[in-house]
């Protein structure tokens, strides 16, 4: 049982750093772009390297999870985010950052795949709900620190006669005029380390129920003749891509408009953006409790848009404020459109997981559309684009009709 234990705290290390070294473009965007000389267009081609990645990989690492066992996939992953963040940070280049991603977001990809049958056994089916809503919040942690660690390495290429040993190293390693590549150089590490931690670990046989299996290409087929499965979908791409579509942009739009400083506050209100979804998301797991699913997708959702709104055209105190509120309101989308969908079909659970997981291809496709049409119109003309997917969004919550609602406590009622 204690190895079980051990086990459960190394997946929580792999949900830690899976986001720490997925959610970390954004506030680096400022200083890439006046690194490489890029247009808005050319910048968010790189959250596009890394999402796309979700694409081509969610649905076959399920293959090879099934083919290969989960010790296998894991560690192949992490070997390629090795890869990529060495090779980035070996040889800083516009292209090389593209394949960097590409890369990354592939090991990453076949991480979250693995992971979650894996929890499952080794942390027992009665704690698994409990296990998976801690791996979000180690999710959520990394995330709010990832932005503040990148402040804290390029403020301190400033003062290396005061900073530690390790930040002094990782600067060293860094072209002087680009501190922040340093972040790479500790992607790199951190990736090989859980390699070898991998390695070392007595991964449980994990068997995979019917529900988690990927199922056959005619299962994928079929459900994709289904006019509800596509909605899913695209709810699943609208949500990554309003998420990454809003992180990836706050940094730039401060600065632009606001004059802010994209290695201080820039990166800290990036990091408040993802420390409020998850506050949010403890939030919306209280208020699943006692109301409708629908309902609370429908009231956060209503919610983001105004703060959005507030962001884009208020003051900077306001954007300051709006920005991490949009996050607090944008926490339960993931969560209450992945149940909808899976409680919506009384089959197949394994295949639909997989398409949906594709879906977060949306991180690619829309801070793209928001990055080329700043570029003709402006930054803060084209983040009104995202009113688009959060309407969708929204949508979901009258559309939507599972086979099983979600429990909730009535108050006040008797049971008999």
């Amino acid at each position: 049982m204690k190895s079980n234990y051990l086990i459960v705290g190394l997946i929580l290390l792999t949900f830690f750093v899976i986001s720490f070294l997925t959610n970390i473009i954004g506030p680096l965007v400022p200083d890439i772009i006046a690194s490489f000389g890029l247009s808005l267009t050319m910048a968010a081609f790189l959250p596009f390297a890394f999402f796309i990645a979700y694409g081509f990989l969610s649905i076959p690492s399920g293959y090879l999870v099934e083919r290969y066992g989960e010790k296998v996939v894991m560690s192949a992953g992490f070997l390629l985010s090795f890869l990529g963040a060495f090779g980035f940070a070996w040889q800083a280049t516009y292209a090389s950052y593209l394949v960097s991603l590409f890369m990354i977001g592939s090991g990453m990809a076949m991480l979250q795949v693995a992971i979650n049958p894996l929890l499952r056994v080794a942390g027992g089916e009665a704690n698994f709900a409990f296990n998976s809503v801690l791996g979000q919040l180690f999710f959520g942690l990394a995330s709010f620190l990832s932005p503040l660690v990148y402040s804290y390495l390029v403020t301190s290429a400033n003062n290396t006669g005061e900073a530690p040993a390790l930040a002094n190293a990782l600067i060293k390693l860094a072209p002087e005029s680009m501190s922040w590549i340093s972040l790479y150089w500790l992607f790199a590490i951190v990736s090989l380390l859980m390699v070898l931690v991998i390695g070392l670990a007595r991964l449980p046989r994990v068997e995979l129920k019917s529900d988690e299996k990927a199922g056959a290409w005619e299962t994928h087929l079929q459900l994709l003749k289904e006019p509800m499965v596509i909605r899913y979908f695209f709810a699943i791409f609208a949500y990554v891509g309003t998420e990454q579509g809003i992180a990836n942009w706050i940094s730039s739009f401060l600065e632009t408009y606001h004059g802010v400083d994209p290695q201080t506050t820039g990166a800290s209100t990036v990091s408040s953006f993802w420390g409020l979804m998850t506050a949010g998301t403890v939030l919306g797991l209280v208020l699943l409790k006692f109301m409708d699913s629908r309902k609370v997708l429908i009231g956060f959702s209503a919610a983001a848009i105004l703060c959005l709104a507030m962001s884009i055209v208020g003051s900077k105190s306001l954007a300051l404020i709006g920005f991490p509120l949009t996050g607090f309101f944008a926490s339960v989308m993931w969560s209450i459109i992945i149940s909808l969908a899976l409680n919506s079909v009384a089959q197949h659970h394994g295949t639909l997981s997989g398409i949906l997981v594709t879906g977060i291809a949306g991180g690619a496709i829309v801070p793209l559309i928001v990055g080329s049409i700043g570029d003709m119109v402006g930054l803060k003309t084209a983040m009104h684009f995202l009113f688009l997917p959060l309407a969708y969004i929204l949508s979901v919550g009258f559309w939507s009709k599972p086979l099983i609602n979600n429990q909730t406590i009535s108050i006040g009622k008797s049971d008999s």
